[in-house]
């Protein structure tokens, strides 16, 4: 339905009022904004544009209207306040501070201070924040509130809690009570109290408002955006939504976690709030790496943003190798490198950095970062040895989750060093690397899967002894076990088979058969590549080997059938296996039965039927020379390496 601007005055009144109660904001800014073109000095409409901005969180044209009222008005105080608040919201902490300092009137003054306390809340100004609460009187309800976020800033979070707690039977069951509560829960990793409140959260707020459409993207309807308006923000779903994702990404779970995102109310991209942008850019990092970079470097050109948003835009960074755009970020943004960085990961940015020119200086500077954390652990250790004697579980509980914070700081640390001979193929300098450290790290998930890897990477010496180290982190998921890594099933299964535990491989890959059999039946679109994946390395042993006849069949059976087990990272297998082969065959080294070659031009045939719409190769995010989309395909590869055998038995 079509809104009409050209309204008679009475009429024009009436029905942008009646536009405001029923929460259509956008049809009256519409209305509103062809009525003050009209009449450009109404303080009725200009006011009312003010307040419709407002409450569809536009704050920049809010404010703007706003200053134009307080200028015309500057009797009218709360003109000022509107645009300082408006101010606030935008991020501009200095001229919102400005403006309330000129306002006067008596009966502001609680609501000036209120928002000059927020002021320096976001400024991380603590004692100036506590200076403007002391001011408040102290029975309000909202000067609790306040006490409690100054404690949840300074991480005293047990106590922030606690306020909290006792702030909700105060004031009521609100949903931004509810959700500082889960926060707290969150940063005391208590997930599980933390769920609860994000459910309460949830359910009250598809009750109450179900013109929200929550859920309706994850479930594939299309829906219009909700736009960002008031109701959104009370309702503190986006908030809810966001601390379910990161919850959910702590625990590794980042299916539930994309989920989170998509459940929450739609709007589009651009009316995206901050926090919702950096985490819709890291969870989708993998899949979509050139957009997830794209939102974090937008995000940082911004006045306020997500405290780990630079931190993250580094790291990931160095996790796909873009060293140089490293080294300038952290170059072109002095100012934020000191803020959002600790010294301990600055240090361990630099290393990594340097790594690219000078490995040995790196693996000294790591050296030096390892021999401080080493100190702190045992320090951590003797006094978890000490606490236990004492038998007090809060102190316990405290010291060890002390420890446990600080070997998370030691483990990228010793990933580190190990790289750097990991990339030198020198094998049993990491194992001498990683025998140092076993004191502290032994249980460590990542620790053992890394031993593993080194131990099998030496052959038949070391494979039993990769054994030890592959099937704990198998049996601890095994229920669960398409969570594991398939290379780690892989490597486990290739493990059983070079040291003659046949029985043991194939229950291995009859368990994954099973779990990826019912996983199909609850999800029947998805792929899973698990069982596809562990052939393939068990066929490019074998190839390895020499023996490729047997190692191409198992090849060729892993990927039946085509549609479901044919993907980017199941072809790099493929690929490399046939390449492997048809060079032996061009150096005459390898013959193989006429029957044999029909079975691999059949099985390339089929490649490119079923790949036309399958990458061949990972794109990497921002590279200066795109791959051709018509030959990154599963399909064209399949063409070519077809050519290359008809090439070679000169068909």
């Amino acid at each position: 339905m079509s809104v009409r601007y050209d309204l008679k005055t009475g009429e024009a009144t009436s029905t942008i009022y009646s536009l405001i109660k029923n929460g259509k904001y956008r049809d009256a800014i519409d209305i509103l904004n062809y009525q003050v073109q009209i009449n450009q000095k109404s303080r009725a409409g200009l006011s009312l544009l003010a307040y419709c901005y407002y409450s569809v969180q536009d704050f920049v044209n809010a404010s703007d209207y706003y200053e134009q009222l307080s200028n015309m008005y500057p009797e009218q105080e709360q003109y000022k306040l509107y645009f300082a608040q408006s101010l606030y919201k935008c991020g501009l902490n200095t001229e919102a501070m400005k403006i309330c300092s000129q306002i006067e009137t008596p009966s502001l003054q609680f609501k000036v201070i209120q928002l000059q306390a927020a002021i320096k809340y976001a400024e991380d100004d603590i004692n100036g924040c506590v200076e403007y609460i002391e001011k408040s009187p102290s029975d309000d309800a909202s000067t609790e509130m306040n006490k409690a976020c100054i404690l949840f800033k300074e991480k005293k979070f047990e106590r922030a809690l606690e306020k909290f707690k006792k702030a909700k039977q105060t004031i009521g069951n609100r949903a931004d009570i509810s959700y500082n509560i889960a926060v707290c829960y969150y940063q005391l990793k208590q997930y599980d109290y933390s769920l609860r409140h994000i459910a309460d959260i949830i359910e009250k707020g598809i009750k109450e408002n179900p013109e929200l459409s929550v859920g309706m993207q994850t479930d594939g309807i299309e829906v219009a955006s909700v736009g960002n308006t008031l109701v959104l923000h009370e309702s503190c779903l986006v908030e809810a939504f966001n601390l379910k994702a990161a919850i959910q990404f702590n625990l590794k779970n980042m299916n539930n976690a994309r989920e989170a995102l998509t459940d929450m109310p739609p709007r589009t991209e651009a009316e995206l709030d901050p926090i919702t942008l950096h985490n819709i850019a890291v969870m989708n990092m993998d899949e979509e790496p050139s957009s997830g970079f794209e939102k974090l470097q937008f995000l940082i050109q911004q006045n306020s943003f997500p405290f780990e948003t630079f931190a993250n835009l580094c790291f990931l960074y160095v996790k796909f190798g873009f060293y140089s755009l490293v080294a300038d970020v952290l170059a072109e943004n002095s100012h934020l490198t000191f803020k959002h960085l600790t010294p301990y990961e600055y240090e361990f940015m630099e290393a990594k950095i340097m790594q690219q020119t000078s490995p040995e200086e790196a693996y000294r500077k790591l050296e030096e970062m390892g021999v401080k954390q080493i100190d702190t652990l045992r320090k951590l250790t003797k006094e978890v040895q000490d606490v236990r004697k004492s038998s007090k579980e809060e102190a316990i509980s405290r010291a060890l989750k002390e420890y446990d914070e600080n070997l998370e700081l030691y483990i990228p640390i010793l990933m580190a060093q190990a790289s750097i001979y990991w990339d030198m193929q020198n094998y049993t300098a990491i194992e001498k690397i990683f025998r140092k450290s076993v004191e502290f790290c032994s249980d460590h998930d990542v620790w053992r899967l890394n031993v593993g890897h080194v131990l099998f990477m030496q052959d038949n010496n070391k494979y039993r002894d990769a054994i030890g180290f592959y099937e704990p982190i198998v049996k601890k998921h095994y229920d669960n076990i398409l969570n594991v890594s398939p290379i780690v099933l892989a490597n486990l299964c290739v493990t059983y088979i070079m040291t003659s535990l046949n029985e043991e491989a194939e229950e291995l890959m009859r368990k994954i058969e099973r779990e990826e059999d019912h996983a199909a039946m609850d999800n029947p679109e998805r792929k899973f590549y698990h069982l596809c994946i562990v052939n393939l390395v068990i066929g490019t042993l074998y190839c390895a080997k020499g023996n490729y006849e047997f190692g191409i069949s198992r090849v060729m059976k892993s990927l039946e059938p085509y549609q479901k087990k044919l993907g980017t990272d199941t072809w790099y297998y493929t690929k490399r296996c046939f390449l492997a082969l048809f060079e032996n065959m061009s150096k005459h080294l390898v013959l193989l039965k006429d029957s044999f070659v029909g079975e691999i031009i059949q099985f390339l045939t089929h490649c490119e039927m079923y790949g036309k719409d399958v990458k061949a190769n990972v794109e990497m995010p921002m590279d200066p020379q795109p791959m051709h989309p018509g030959r990154n395909t599963v399909a064209y590869e399949a063409r070519y390496l077809k050519w290359l055998l008809f090439e070679i038995i000169e068909y």
